[in-house]
Order: C-alpha cells, then sequence, then structure tokens
C-alpha cells in the first residue's frame, strides 16, 4: 500500500482545479460565480463573515451539492456554474473544489489564500490565526 501525506492531497487537488486570488473574487461572484464559505461557524465567528455567498460547512458540502441526490441547494443551478470555495488559508477549500469536480461541476475552483488572504488585499485587519496548541495535532506516522 503506497501512502501520501495530507500536502500531497493538497498538491494533487490543486492540479484539477483553478484558484482565484483574492482581488478576483468580488468579480468572478459579480459574473455569476457561487461563493461558498466551508469554514465551521467558530471559524467564522472568529474570523469575520464575507458577507455574501451562501455558508455550507465542508462537512456536508458534497451532499448539498449532489444534483442526483434529495439535499441539494436551491443555489446550485447545474454543473456548468462557476463555484468558488473558501476556507480560512486555502487548503480545506483545494480539497473541496476538487471533491466537486469529481462531484462533475467542471468549473469549481477555490479561493488562493482562503478567506484570510482576501481580508488582508482589502486592507483589512486579519484576525490572528489560533495558537498551533489549538490547532489539530498531526496524528502520528
Amino acid at each position: 500500500m503506497s501512502t501520501r501525506s495530507a500536502d500531497d492531497l493538497v498538491a494533487s487537488a490543486r492540479r484539477q482545479i483553478d484558484r482565484v486570488e483574492p482581488h478576483e473574487l468580488e468579480r468572478v461572484r459579480a459574473g455569476g460565480a457561487l461563493v461558498v464559505d466551508i469554514r465551521p461557524e467558530r471559524q467564522r465567528a472568529l474570523e469575520g463573515e464575507l458577507g455574501f455567498g451562501i455558508v455550507v460547512e465542508r462537512n456536508v458540502l458534497e451532499w448539498r451539492f449532489d444534483l442526483q441526490g434529495s439535499h441539494a441547494l436551491p443555489e446550485v443551478e447545474g454543473y456548468d456554474q462557476p463555484v468558488i470555495v473558501v476556507c480560512s488559508e486555502g487548503y480545506a477549500s483545494s480539497l473541496a473544489a476538487a471533491s466537486l469536480r469529481e462531484l462533475g461541476f467542471s468549473r469549481a475552483a477555490d479561493l488562493a489564500g482562503g478567506y484570510r488572504a482576501w481580508r488582508a488585499w482589502r486592507g483589512e485587519d486579519v484576525p490572528p490565526a489560533p495558537p498551533v496548541a489549538s490547532r489539530p495535532a498531526a496524528p502520528p506516522r
């Protein structure tokens, strides 16, 4: 059995998707892209809200975009719809956008650098990242 690191998974995901730069987000949104914030509620409370788009926490994303299932959101219009996935720093969103590509969303992309980079580009204060001690520990190898 071969093994891969989380970094390998992110790199693989990024080979499958497009990435939107922070300065492009609002233009792409105005052009019809659905912006999806996948950050958990606690993280949005600490960092702030986008103020547009929809919130779909990561743990239910695929079900809310499954057009063959019964839980798809009304905002999800079709497989050719541009979708921009946003997380805090642009890692989980890469994985999530690749997953949406696997579901058939050929125009799924993510926000490079995530919400924090978008806020920094806007010149807004970015709350400090949580201390490393409060982040999940890496599993033993």
